[in-house]
């Protein structure tokens, strides 16, 4: 299918504030309202954003990592990705030979991003056998051609390349072998494979679609084509063709420079904040914010509301101590009155207008406890504003619509429940979007201990090598100050006298560590001193070691803002340091009701199940456990523990590089691109923690009671593998749940075919595989299984399709797995072969200047 090139873009540039999600619309088949934001870090370059205005976008900023074009996605087959990310030196260089034009660049990873379609090439599985029994390029469509070739060492000016030989275990290529196409191509398809070629303008349709190609396209949509997908997205489910062919007029721009950041505060104080100590919470994390997350320079404001709202604070420009002791004397004292988030909203842009500053890209952090049927009158005054609105609901009676302010806005969406801990996780989420992560506020430690009469209770928490300025240690209680011990890694302690109490009554202890925290674990100790068991919490925040160092950072949210029973939902976590995945961690959601039940959830990143790629720092798990309806909240812990974090320094997810091209019968290759060394592929990391909140969701038509076995089947297998070992075919894939990824399955129904559009099509008429000695492991395990190939016959050549389904204690069935492929391959005598189909001498190469010219002879 034919993607119109010429569709019209318009588009607003932020140089520097960044926003949670670019609020894009379709409109007049042109798309509206895109966010390109140019990282602090990039100097500023006149032809930078003249290339920007020419051809590409990027949605949002985080630091340089590589040049090669890159989309940060891994929902599920035809969900959105978070942003697409271009370097400066990408931008300024000329690519055309490489990665093609940066339109057609541009095309390619918009096709991630908004339309939820994956790569259609595979870097790790390059070539596979075909139903033809030939050794084909993983690609899409098969009609692209080209050779299949492995370079040499080059001795002075010349080089030698060779046909690739068959590897004698797989039967495919050898691990160096590399396919080169024909610049000159008639085939149309596909962008999602090689968007480089001249003729390629399509998307693969479901007639041009290779549906055995081994690519994450195949494996997340079911082998289903990127068209059938895109054709499926709401962008075209509404619009007409354009008609006509006039091109459209050229995109629209509006260039903002960066300013202070501008925040206000709009608090509520109505009548029933007085109950469960909810205005003594409020106070307590709105001081930590301003004290210990707003970043320096900022502009802050505060409105109080109940029926009515007052300015409090105009903008104040936070510079030191005294900065934010102006505003926190004015936090509320007492409750009373009613509740108009309307009045206390309007009154908070009155408080940014009047210190001379604009609402539209201003942030108000919106909290209230209390019912408002009149909130949806001022939601179109709030769209005009430009604002961008975060809102806390504090307690289960909080406005019903509460959360439509940050769904049209941009902005973050949290619950808090009964606890400080709730309230202090929001507040320390939201941070800064300036894209300067080195100066965002991170958090290390937030936990709640219930401690009775006169006993003690001890924790840790590690500081690693990236973090330290700026730190943090926070104390508070709700009847009396307990006593604290606290000590560092070299031993040094700090006792109760060394954190400073507040000024405002309101039972919190901070201590700041002067200069920059000791790396290594510290260890804190709290003693109630009263006779009565009492709630006391400890909370650590910090920031960067140096504006220099990146730090491991952890974000976290779920695959939607709603969910109805018995739809289930995804917990998605990142943990990162810039754009390096940190492997091999402790990774655990909380998920909390209105009712404080709990759900705990660890995160797996081993590519199975609701993870979409294993190892790219992304740790995924399903969330089914539904409990009643409401607002459900989200909070991650990212541990590393003993040491076995680990660095993923291999690039993912990126553009691919085209080594050369064949033109008239001669090579040319493009520059080569810088490689990680085998041995760098990862580097250790320091143990660490991050707290992150992972904000809310709003959950309906959960009954009263739920057997879940009853209502979720086994997740679907997706990285099911096999292989020929004399005589047997070997499998191996993660066992899924017995509800979805949780849990232990009943059995595995394993069949095999000569075919894979049978498996396909009517999977339950290939061949049974007898399962009988293969028992389930839970969750998350590896399965492994062995059988023979019977009833068929087996030769050299011979290939075999498998693919399960797996079947929970209640008889649900999963979906069928990805399809394994298994070939018979005796290896010939002769110590190689040539390439299936095409005949390839001996070539010999020249470096001539930049270009590298192999002639063919």
């Amino acid at each position: 299918m034919v993607l119109n090139l010429t569709v019209i873009l318009f588009l607003v540039l932020l140089l520097l504030p960044a926003v949670k999600s670019s609020m894009v619309s379709l409109n007049n088949n042109g798309y509206d309202g895109i966010v390109i934001a140019i990282n602090p870090s990039v100097p500023e370059d006149e032809k930078l954003i003249q290339n920007i205005k020419a051809d590409v976008i990027v949605a949002n900023p985080y630091l340089k990592y590589g040049d090669d074009p890159y989309t940060l996605q891994y929902g599920q087959c035809g969900e959105k990705g978070q942003y697409i990310h271009f370097t400066p030196n990408f931008l300024l260089t000329n690519n055309l030979h490489i990665y093609g034009s940066p339109g057609r660049v541009f095309v390619h990873e918009w096709a991630h991003l908004r339309w939820g379609v994956f790569d259609e090439y595979n870097v790790d599985q390059p070539f596979y056998i075909s139903s033809k029994n030939t050794i084909e390029a993983t690609r899409c469509s098969t009609q692209i051609t080209g050779i299949n070739v492995v370079f040499n060492k080059c001795q002075g000016s010349s080089c030698i390349i060779k046909p690739c030989e068959r590897d004698s275990q797989t039967g495919l290529y050898e691990a160096k072998c590399t396919f080169i196409p024909e610049k000159s191509q008639t085939a149309r398809e596909s962008i999602m494979f090689m968007q480089s070629l001249d003729s390629v303008t399509e998307f693969c349709t479901a007639k041009t679609h290779n549906a055995e190609a081994p690519n994450l396209q195949n494996k997340m949509c079911d082998h289903k084509s990127t068209w059938a997908i895109i054709s499926k997205s709401e962008d075209f489910q509404n619009v007409l063709p354009m008609t006509g062919t006039n091109p459209p007029p050229h995109p629209t721009f509006s260039l903002l420079k960066s300013k202070h950041r501008v925040v206000c505060l709009v608090l509520d104080k109505s009548g029933s904040m007085d109950s469960e100590n909810r205005l003594f919470r409020m106070n307590q994390a709105a001081e930590l914010y301003l004290i210990q997350i707003i970043e320096m320079g900022s502009l802050v404001g505060m409105v109080t509301f109940d029926s009515s709202a007052t300015i409090q604070n105009y903008l104040t420009k936070i510079t030191d101590e005294n900065s934010y002791q102006h505003i926190t004397a004015n936090l509320p004292q007492v409750a009373n009155g009613g509740t108009s988030i309307c009045n206390g909203l309007k009154e908070g842009f009155q408080a940014i207008i009047q210190s001379n500053q604009s609402t539209s890209g201003s942030e108000i952090i919106l909290l209230t406890d209390g019912e408002d049927a009149e909130i949806s009158s001022c939601f179109e005054e709030v769209k005009q504003s430009g604002a961008i609105i975060h809102t806390i609901a504090l307690g289960p009676s909080a406005a019903k619509e509460l959360e439509t302010l940050s769904n049209m806005t941009g902005g973050h969406r949290f619950f808090a429940n009964k606890d400080i801990n709730g309230l202090i996780d929001a507040f320390s989420r939201i941070s800064s979007r300036s894209g300067s992560i080195t100066k965002q506020a991170i958090q290390l430690e937030s936990k709640a201990f219930n401690i009775t009469g006169r006993k003690w209770v001890n924790g840790t928490v590690p500081v690693d090598s990236t973090i330290g300025n700026d730190t943090f240690f926070v104390v508070t209680w709700t009847i009396q100050k307990p006593e604290i011990i606290l000590q560092d890694p070299k031993g040094k302690k700090y006792k109760t006298s060394d954190f400073k109490e507040d000024k405002l009554n309101i039972r919190s202890s901070r201590l700041r560590i002067p200069g920059i925290a000791k790396t290594g674990t510290w260890t804190y100790s709290l003693l109630n001193n009263h006779v009565n068991s009492e709630m006391l919490t400890v909370t650590v925040t910090t920031r960067a070691r140096s504006p220099t160092t990146l730090p491991v950072i952890a974000t976290a949210h779920m695959s939607g803002n709603t969910a109805h029973y018995p739809s289930p939902m995804i917990v998605y976590a990142r943990v990162s340091q810039g754009f390096l995945p940190v492997l091999g961690i402790n990774v655990t959601a909380t998920i909390e009701t209105e009712d404080g039940h709990q759900v705990i959830l660890e995160l797996w990143d081993n590519g199975a199940g609701a993870d979409t790629v294993k190892n790219d720092g992304i740790y995924s798990r399903y969330f089914t456990d539904y409990h009643g309806n409401g607002r459900y909240s989200l909070k991650v812990h990212a541990q590393a523990r003993k040491n076995k974090a680990r660095l993923n320094l291999r690039r993912q997810n990126r553009a691919l590089y085209i080594p050369g091209y064949i033109e008239n019968g001669t090579i040319i290759l493009n520059p080569p691109r810088p490689e990680d060394k085998d041995d760098m592929e990862e580097a250790e990391v320091d143990d660490f923690s991050r707290l992150t909140s992972g904000g809310s969701i709003t959950v309906s038509g959960v009954p009263p009671a739920v057997d879940l076995t009853q209502v979720f089947p086994p997740s679907k297998i997706t990285d099911l593998k096999a292989k020929f070992k004399e005589g047997h075919i070997q499998l191996s894939w993660t066992a899924p749940g017995n509800v979805l990824d949780k849990g232990k399955p009943k059995h595995y129904i394993i069949r095999i075919s000569n075919y894979l559009q049978e498996l396909q099509e009517d999977f339950d008429t290939a061949t049974l595989v007898t399962t009988s000695s293969l028992i389930p492991k839970e969750a998350g395990s590896t399965e492994n299984f062995e059988f023979r190939p019977e009833p068929f016959k087996t030769e050299n050549g011979t290939r075999f399709y498998i693919a399960i389904q797996t079947i929970n204690e209640a008889n649900l069935t999963s979906k069928i797995s990805n399809i394994a492929q298994a070939t018979k391959f005796i290896p010939p005598q002769e110590p190689s072969v040539p390439d299936l189909g095409t005949k390839i001498s001996t070539i010999s190469l020249a470096i001539w200047g930049l270009a590298v010219i192999l002639s063919m002879f």
